[in-house]
């Protein structure tokens, strides 16, 4: 807002600081002075006043204030010298209805006979110029100055005009033309101020043409009044309308203010309009706003200040901001009255803001605080959970976000019983309509939606998963990792095992073993898992997930035009199983030896089995075989397996004899299972 240098210091007679030296002053006690601007012999200063300051701060008189108390110098307000003729009583003029007590708390109003309009005294247009607001006729003048002045908005009618005066909302349909000649539809949601029939102003934002003041005018009723705020900004943004006055009200008001304002914009029209003030003046106010009481415990001001400031500084303090301290209670306690005005005060912490902002945030030393700093207990979940996403990250997966819900179709295709799903109350749509009882159809939309872009997908999500039970909704941690490639590649599934035995691994767990998987009836009827490259993974004798390849059937009622691994495991399970602790083995100083195995066996055969037999076969010297090659293009009953067997030993160069040895003790365990085949 625009603050006149002029306008402030005629709030008192001592001089006032230089305005670059005003403006400093301001800026260090938290007021932010956006520019500086000299105009004739005035100075012109921008004062950003932030919103919870905008009740005493938009006007003059709130700035002066806080120029007295970060000056010291003492304010001084004119007093305007309002004389009431006894023989004019204003109840006899003029009735006041306020159908709505909430929206509107306080309504004043005064009356002035006999006044004449003409043009403002040079003095009071220069005023209002400096400010940015254009001089019309003085009593319209000096209700913008006295608002300027005191923050209170106020407005004149002619009362030869209007009959009486109802504070009520808008009836759907009325219009209004206002002082600007524009005209506004109304509705319900609108507070107006009206006679018996016609709209004379929009409540706190605009007055009306009909009872426009003007030259012919002789006797006026002067109103200042408090209404709710949210109200005020609801109407002047569906009207599109601001003005000062909403502005004002749109922060909220003192309802305490509309007196004191009143008084001085009649005083003043007394001053430069003449006219005889009827005696007395309308004040509803039902429900008066008292000052508040706020207890100060000082201990505890000098404990969040962090410095000691004494009693009698922080009372002198206090007083120069207007602020009452009603008692004392030795030095602990100090009982405060805090002045109507000032809305943003209202607990003992903001009562110390005051203290320190006029202390002197400069004079406040940066100490280091003396605490204990207690290190939080390690969140194991979130621990593990980082750790499976590192390790998954580094194997060149991505991670997948995915909403906890699907749709009927989407369970329906995954044979999920949709009478056994928890089901959302209020879902967002259709394809949200049910909780996830897993995150494998969510990551194939995922497949589906980006194979359009590129060959090959690795992604992996952690979630929970959700379940009906008889009492309430289970939840269910669980991760599962997606792999996809376009064109032909028939070690998919082994690559994700591999991928699944490198997690297990570096998550410390042993005595981890891939079992047939036993569909169960439900699973037997559905045609979602690839027949011949499905397993379950165990711990022990504990299943903690499932490893398989969706089938080619489905995959085209899914629209995936590619092959599809998946890995499925239990958070929960991996968390226990996991150790932080690794067993070191030194790296053998002995050269390895690589040898290369094919076996033809029926298409029945598992993997798994003939690995057994290779490491049963082969001893502590087989370091480690690995599938490199599946190959099922030979017969309809055959396939062909191909195996790298590494071989050495810590203590010695093994020899091309021990090795063809060993080789040949495999080739021998191997064949002796009947339709196994070593391919010489």
């Amino acid at each position: 807002m625009i603050f006149s240098y002029n306008f402030l210091q005629s709030f008192f007679k001592e001089k006032l600081p230089q305005p670059q030296k005003l403006a400093d002053l301001l800026i260090r006690y938290s007021f932010e002075v956006e520019k500086m601007e000299k105009r004739g012999n005035d100075w012109l200063l921008d004062i950003d006043v932030l919103s919870n300051r905008a009740a005493d701060c938009f006007s003059y008189l709130g700035i002066a204030r806080e120029c007295a108390a970060i000056t010291g110098i003492k304010l001084t307000i004119k007093k305007y010298n309002l004389v009431e003729d006894k023989t004019i009583k204003i109840k006899d003029l003029i009735t006041v209805e306020v159908e709505d007590k909430k929206i509107c708390s306080r309504y004043t109003a005064k009356v002035i006979k006999g006044i004449k309009v003409k043009p403002s005294p040079k003095w009071l247009q220069q005023r209002l110029e400096s400010c940015g607001l254009r001089p019309i006729n003085n009593i319209v003048d000096a209700a913008n100055y006295i608002m300027l002045e005191t923050g209170q908005p106020l407005h004149t009618f002619d009362l030869d005009k209007i009959e009486s005066i109802a504070v009520r909302q808008a009836v759907k349909g009325e219009k209004i033309v206002s002082l600007d000649n524009e005209k506004y539809d109304l509705d319900e949601s609108i507070l107006i101020i009206a006679d018996k029939e016609n709209p004379l102003a929009i409540a706190g934002i605009k007055g009306g043409k009909s009872a426009e003041i003007n030259s012919e005018t002789k006797t006026i009723i002067l109103e200042a009044a408090n209404f709710d705020y949210q109200s005020i900004r609801a109407a002047s943004r569906k009207l599109k309308l601001k003005t000062d006055a909403s502005l004002r009200f749109e922060h909220g008001l003192d309802p305490n203010l509309t007196e004191f304002a009143l008084k001085r914009l009649a005083g003043l029209l007394q001053e430069i309009a003449g006219g005889k003030a009827a005696k007395g003046m309308i004040d509803l106010y039902p429900q008066k706003t008292l000052p508040k009481r706020i207890k100060l415990d000082l201990s505890y001001t000098q404990k969040l200040i962090g410095i000691d400031i004494t009693v009698k500084e922080i009372i002198k303090i206090l007083k120069s901001l207007e602020f009452k301290v009603i008692s004392q209670n030795q030095n602990k306690e100090l009982l405060v009255e805090v002045p109507t005005y000032r809305l943003d005060v209202s607990l003992p912490e903001d009562l110390i803001e005051e203290i320190g902002r006029l202390y002197g945030y400069e004079n406040i030393e940066a100490v280091l605080p003396t605490t204990v700093l207690i290190p939080p207990k390690r969140n194991e979940e979130l621990f593990w959970e980082n750790n499976i996403k590192d390790i998954l990250k580094e194997a060149g997966f991505s991670e997948a976000y995915n909403y906890s819900f699907n749709s009927a179709e989407q369970l329906r295709n995954f044979q999920f019983p949709l009478a056994k799903r928890p089901e959302v109350k209020n879902p967002m749509s259709a394809e949200q309509k049910y909780l996830t009882p897993s995150l494998i159809p969510n990551l194939l939309k995922n497949i589906e939606k980006n194979l359009d872009y590129f060959n090959e997908i690795k992604i992996f999500e952690l979630g929970k998963t959700f379940s009906k039970t008889a009492a309430a909704v289970a939840e269910k941690k669980m991760l599962t990792a997606v792999i996809s490639q376009k064109g032909s590649k028939p070690e998919l599934f082994y690559e994700l095992k591999g991928i699944a035995d490198l997690l297990l691994n570096n998550l410390g767990i042993t005595d981890v073993w891939y079992d047939e998987h036993q569909p169960t009836p439900e699973e037997s009827k559905s045609n979602i898992w690839h027949s011949r490259k499905c397993a379950e993974i165990k711990i022990g004798n504990k299943e903690i997930g499932f490893l398989g390849e969706i089938s080619p059937v489905f995959l085209d009622i899914l629209k995936i035009k590619a092959k599809v691994a998946v890995f499925d495991l239990d958070f929960q399970a991996l968390k226990e199983a996991a150790l932080e602790e690794c067993e070191y083995r030194p790296i053998s100083r002995f050269p390895a030896t690589i040898r290369d195995i094919a076996i033809l066996v029926p298409k029945t055969a598992k993997i798994i089995d003939v690995l057994n037999k290779i490491n049963i076969a082969g001893g502590e010297l087989v370091r480690d075989v690995d599938v490199f090659d599946v190959y099922e293009g030979i017969s309809e009953t055959k396939k062909n397996l191909a195996f790298h067997i590494v071989y050495q030993a810590d203590d010695r160069t093994l020899t091309a004899k021990e090795v063809d040895q060993i080789q040949n003790n495999i080739i021998t365990a191997l064949e002796k299972t009947p339709e196994w085949e070593v391919r010489k």
